[in-house]
């Protein structure tokens, strides 16, 4: 692969022109956001079946969404601690250890998601009263969330491996599992989500059988789907990976100090923020809920639809991640700078084109989620709302990407959590008293606006005091 000969330029001292770092920003993106788009896709299909379904059905799911994110990311956030210190060490031809901390890494992941397991499964029950929901929805939305929290260790080490193999800048493998596991998704959910189906072709009746699960089967799809990828994702991380396969090596599971410690130094900053975030979101679900069920629903189409458009920034981030973490590896500070700006100003360029394409077809986008016309009509809505604040969300997206890859990610962490606690969470309550489910969304974009300058500045100031010790010319 072409991208996979230049990022070895990084740790091989080899100097890059300005084409050469653009060419291998875009080549490592745009697998990075086919990936994305995967898993976008799987949300919108989880999301436009279930909405077939009926309002009930679809606001179960909205209700406990926020919740989920909040366990998918700690466990997400836990993994990045390892990835980085991969792309460390790759960047300074340090193998061996690379090795050394994916070993480690697996251990850890295990330990680490088999304890949120426990907790979540064990707070399933009562969740959805502490979050405000009916009696009509709260049994649904404990099985949709059970399901899921039951298989946070094999959803961590989708999330390792993937991370791992984007750190040493091998982004077609994730991508291509991502593509597959969407296509496993489509067909596991209707298998369980629909009941037996009848169809007559050319005269001839052809059964297609189903569960008719419903929101359960919704769940148990996705997560057949997940645990297919992560056993291929494993797989070929530990036995085909030239830079980190484990076949005919000899090492310790077991996790030492030095290793863990830094771990701990990357991952504890980013692990509480998104916790504290997803606090905020949580906080903002139970806002929502008393506007009804169907502004819970909308809420949370609209979340979904949203992704499609941000998608791209976090494709241009894990590429950020990945070539500002080598860089930073084989101590080429002048490139960890123009890395980054390259990336920041690659993804803002992009949401910007994103955003204005969610703003016309949010409608259609809508329509394709739902077929109850109050919800897409308030989908809607609140998505031309959000559209205007892409540009610096992509912002703060791309140059967090950036600030994992060079390792400091306490402030920006800091920076992520206040904003949305100081900002989007008041802001939203204030708004929604007389704006209801649009007041909402106006205090998010506001929020995001106000997330991506600060972004934006604080970049700025790293670089340059990286700029002031580099000995890269």
């Amino acid at each position: 692969m072409a991208s996979g000969v230049d990022i070895k330029y990084i740790r091989e001292g080899k100097p890059l022109s300005w084409q050469q770092r653009f060419r291998l920003t875009v080549s490592l993106s745009l697998p990075a956001m086919l990936a994305q788009l995967s898993s976008i896709a799987m949300q919108y299909i989880d999301a436009s079946m279930v909405g077939r379904l009926g309002a009930d059905d679809s606001a179960s799911i909205g209700l406990v969404s926020t919740s989920l994110w909040l366990f998918w990311g700690v466990c997400s956030a836990m993994t990045s601690g390892y990835s980085v210190q991969v792309a460390h060490r790759i960047g300074g031809k340090d193998e061996e250890g690379a090795r050394r901390v994916l070993r480690q890494g697996i251990t850890a992941s295990l330990l680490f998601s088999i304890l949120a397991a426990i907790i979540g499964v064990a707070i399933s029950g009562p969740l959805p009263h502490w979050l405000g929901g009916s009696d009509a929805i709260n049994g649904k939305a404990t099985l949709y969330f059970v399901v899921f929290v039951a298989a946070l260790p094999l959803l961590t080490l989708n999330y390792l491996a993937g991370g791992m193999l984007r750190c040493v800048g091998n982004m077609k493998v994730p991508s291509i599992l991502s593509g597959t596991m969407c296509a496993l998704d489509c067909v596991f959910n209707f298998l369980l989500i629909f009941p037996t189906h009848h169809f007559v072709v050319g005269g001839m009746t052809v059964t297609l059988p189903g569960a008719g699960l419903g929101v359960l089967g919704a769940a148990l799809g996705t997560v057949a789907a997940e645990a297919v990828c992560a056993a291929f994702m494993m797989w070929y991380l530990c036995f085909r990976q030239p830079e980190l396969r484990l076949r005919g090596t000899h090492g310790s599971f077991r996790m030492t100090r030095s290793v863990t410690r830094q771990a701990v130094t990357i991952s504890v900053p980013m692990t509480v923020e998104h916790a504290v975030i997803c606090g905020a979101q949580i906080a903002i679900t139970m806002i929502v809920t008393p506007l009804g069920v169907v502004a819970i629903a909308a809420n949370a189409f609209a979340v979904t639809a949203e992704s499609l458009c941000y998608m791209p920034g976090y494709g241009i981030g894990d590429a950020a991640t990945a070539l500002v973490g080598q860089s930073h590896g084989a101590g080429r500070q002048e490139l960890v700078r123009r890395f980054g700006y390259m990336s920041v100003g690659l993804g803002m360029a992009v949401m910007s084109v994103m955003g204005l394409l969610m703003w016309w077809f949010a409608p259609d986008i809508m329509s394709v989620i739902t077929p109850v016309k109050d919800i897409c009509e308030l989908g809607a809505e609140v998505l031309r709302i959000e559209a205007w604040a892409e540009p610096m969300f992509a912002a703060s997206i791309v140059a967090y990407g950036v600030f994992v890859g060079m390792g400091r990610t306490t402030v920006a962490a800091i920076m992520n959590f206040g904003s949305i606690w100081m900002v989007r969470v008041p802001l939203a309550w204030y708004l929604a008293q007389s704006m209801g489910l649009r007041g909402v969304w106006t205090a998010m974009c506001i929020e995001l606006t106000f997330r991506g300058l600060i972004f934006l500045g604080r970049l700025v100031y790293v670089t340059r005091i990286h700029r002031s010790v580099s000995t890269d010319a």
